[in-house]
């Protein structure tokens, strides 16, 4: 004959199952998938940008990174200056890292403002000219320009780089 199973014993196989269940779940969750631009699509942004500061007659620099935030392509025009390189690359990590445009992140970050002090941080370039890129609401990477005449035709020449590819990220 079986003995009738007391509720409290009912609540502790109740509670172990329960464990068990997320348990197993979460141990399905042990690593995730992400999305992150191709070599090809930062060279096509990259070439863009170029391109589009190039019509404006700006020589500069344009760095496309991964959503790691490590560069995935670096291209100067012949008669940018020697700092714009590093100072793109900067722009394109800064815009990932925070994920914000650097010409919002040069307003948010002025002397007097609360996050000043960011500025101050190793690597960041808080001026105009670095975006970060998404696709499907995910970033996926970041661009910077550097080498026009002020952060808001640096960023300009950002834009039509990521409005190149723009409906491939979309996919």
């Amino acid at each position: 004959m079986n003995a009738p199973i007391s509720r409290r014993a009912a609540a502790r196989a109740l509670v172990i199952c329960a464990a068990l269940a997320i348990g197993s779940a979460a141990a399905q969750q042990a690593t995730v998938q992400v999305r992150s631009l191709t070599p090809e699509a930062a060279l096509r942004a990259a070439r863009a940008a170029l391109a589009s500061c190039a019509r404006s007659g700006y020589q500069v620099a344009v760095a496309v990174a991964d959503r790691s935030g490590n560069p995935l392509v670096m291209l100067r025009d012949r008669w940018a200056g020697p700092h714009t390189p590093d100072t793109a690359t900067g722009k394109a990590w800064t815009a990932l890292t925070f994920k914000i445009d650097t010409l919002s992140l040069a307003r948010t970050t002025q002397a007097g403002e609360a996050a000043s002090g960011i500025r101050q941080l190793p690597r960041v370039v808080a001026v105009g000219g670095g975006r970060p890129i998404e696709a499907a609401g995910s970033l996926v990477g970041s661009i910077g320009v550097s080498g026009a005449p002020g952060g808001d035709a640096d960023d300009a020449c950002a834009k039509a780089g990521i409005a190149e590819i723009a409906d491939d990220l979309e996919l």
